[in-house]
C-alpha cells in the first residue's frame, strides 16, 4: 500500500469524511521518480465543525506524523467544514509552484 493510501485510510476512519483526497504531489518538486514525500490533503468533515484551523491540522497531524519520519517532506492542508466547502465551490485553492529543490538560485 503506497503512503498516500495508508494516509487516505487512516483519515477516513477518523475524519468519516464527506470528501477527501491524498494528492502526492511530489513530481512538482526536485524528486526522484515514484516519490512519495510532497503530500496535499483536502479534507471535508463535520468534525471539522467547532474546531478552530489549529486544530484542525492537528488532528490530521496526529494520524500522519509517522510518515513525516519517513518518506513524507512536506504536508499541504486544506481543511474545510462542509458548508465552508460548499461556500468554496468545492475547491481548494492549487498549490504554488516549487521555489526550492532545483540546481542554482538566481540571486
Amino acid at each position: 500500500m503506497s503512503v498516500c493510501e495508508t494516509i487516505e485510510s487512516s483519515l477516513n476512519t477518523v475524519l468519516e469524511p464527506s470528501h477527501l483526497e491524498v494528492l502526492n504531489e511530489s513530481f512538482m518538486h526536485n524528486t526522484e521518480p515514484g516519490a512519495e514525500s510532497h503530500i496535499r490533503i483536502i479534507a471535508v468533515s463535520i468534525k471539522f465543525n467547532e474546531l478552530s484551523l489549529v486544530k484542525r491540522h492537528q488532528l490530521i497531524y496526529k494520524e500522519v506524523n509517522k510518515h513525516l519520519e519517513g518518506p513524507v517532506h512536506a504536508i499541504t492542508l486544506h481543511t474545510f467544514t462542509p458548508s465552508e466547502w460548499e461556500e468554496k465551490n468545492r475547491e481548494a485553492n492549487p498549490s504554488p509552484d516549487c521555489l526550492g529543490g532545483g540546481s542554482e538560485v538566481s540571486k
